[in-house]
């Protein structure tokens, strides 16, 4: 006999659900009747969810950071008199702030763009008047030229100049070295912030995501998703004879 096929992980799908239920299972009340859509992971992977949550009840620093993260994340918002409704109070550079003191963290680490050199600047200015000691690197420290990763020529931005490879992995060791509590990212790469997030040994936040076209918003090609971003539904970004895998 054929076991039946597993319904994927699809909780995005659950959108629909809100827009017309203004809620979902997963923030009705278990008291209700309500039940799972098919897709829904709150059962069939509980005890995935179970197994996890009990690892935020304990004494160690994942449990407490669990706990500092909601606690920061009812502070976010406030309540309005006389309504249920609430209204937030807090931009992210307030959150991290917030989980940071929280956390008891002191030193705080930067993982910066080159190119957002003058907004890492700000952010150190702001941690430094909030009483925390900021550490910066630059993704290009060390000015190694990109050739030295196998690249050509024509790879580079500017083919025919000097072009320096960025440099996650040192970004992160450096910080490890300088015993930082936390890092947060600033514009790092795609790609570039995974290998810092992964040498990283404290814990690794990103306030700012690199998008060059639309200044480091990149929720507003969702956004713009029923006009001037609906080619990313019908073209591929890279043509068959481009997608080489790293090669």
């Amino acid at each position: 006999m054929n076991k039946p096929e597993e319904t994927p992980l699809s909780c995005t799908r659950c959108s629909a659900v809100w827009k017309k239920q203004g809620t979902t299972y997963c923030w009705s009340d278990p008291a209700g009747d309500s039940s799972e859509p098919a897709y829904c992971p709150s059962k069939r992977e509980q005890e995935v969810i179970e197994d996890a949550f009990r690892r935020y009840t304990g004494n160690d620093e994942d449990a407490r950071l669990a706990r500092v993260a909601a606690e920061v994340e009812g502070l976010c918002y406030q309540p309005v008199a006389g309504s249920d409704a609430v209204q937030p109070r807090w931009t992210r550079v307030e959150d991290t702030i917030a989980l940071a003191r929280l956390m008891g963290y002191r030193k705080i680490g930067i993982g910066t763009c080159i190119g957002l050199l003058d907004e890492s600047d700000k952010l150190v200015q702001i941690l430094a008047a909030q009483g925390f000691e900021p550490l910066s690197v630059c993704c290009k420290a060390g000015r190694i030229d990109k050739l030295k990763l196998g690249l050509k020529e024509k790879n580079k931005v500017r083919p025919g100049t000097f072009e320096p490879a960025c440099n996650p992995v040192a970004q992160a060791e450096m910080l490890n070295a300088a015993g930082t509590d936390m890092n947060i990212i600033v514009g790092l790469c795609v790609g570039h912030d995974m290998l810092f997030a992964k040498y990283s040994k404290s814990p690794v936040t990103t306030l700012v995501v690199k998008d060059r076209v639309t200044g480091h918003n990149p929720a507003a090609v969702l956004y713009g998703q029923n006009f001037y971003y609906k080619r990313l539904q019908k073209q591929k970004i890279l043509a068959e004879e481009e997608n080489r895998g790293g090669d």
